[in-house]
């Protein structure tokens, strides 16, 4: 898919979520698209949002008017609202940090080695 403000890495996301003609673009929409594009596991910045809209619009995406940012944002806050979470891993709990009481109590070289992730293996493998 040639499009404007649609590189290689860009083309290469959206075809791998299915999304191979400016038709199939589109008919996603830029935040639909920004989310399937998420959702397949890429991590893409807002500025591939805002590119999907211009080439939707035919403009460079740094064009873009701050008011047709801020719509795109507020439809994709809305959109990953509605979303399941994701699969595989539960959400994470908050992160505490546990002092050990002096260097003889610290844990042996090697004592997180073993530890299972959650994910169904080892850290190491």
């Amino acid at each position: 898919m040639k499009l404007l403000n649609i590189g290689p890495k860009s083309a290469a996301w959206l075809r791998q979520v299915g999304l191979r003609t400016p038709e199939d673009l589109a008919a996603a929409g830029p935040v639909g698209a920004f989310v399937k594009i998420r959702r397949a596991g890429f991590r893409p910045s807002l500025n591939l949002l805002y590119s999907l809209e211009g080439a939707l619009t035919g403009c460079h995406w740094q064009q873009i008017p701050e008011a047709r940012r801020e719509q795109l944002l507020a439809e994709l806050e809305i959109a990953t609202a509605q979303l399941p979470p994701p699969r595989g891993r539960p959400a994470a709990a908050p992160v505490t940090t546990t002092h050990v009481g002096d260097a003889d109590d610290a844990p042996s070289p090697g004592f997180f080695d073993d530890v299972d992730d959650g994910a169904g293996h080892d850290e190491h493998e």
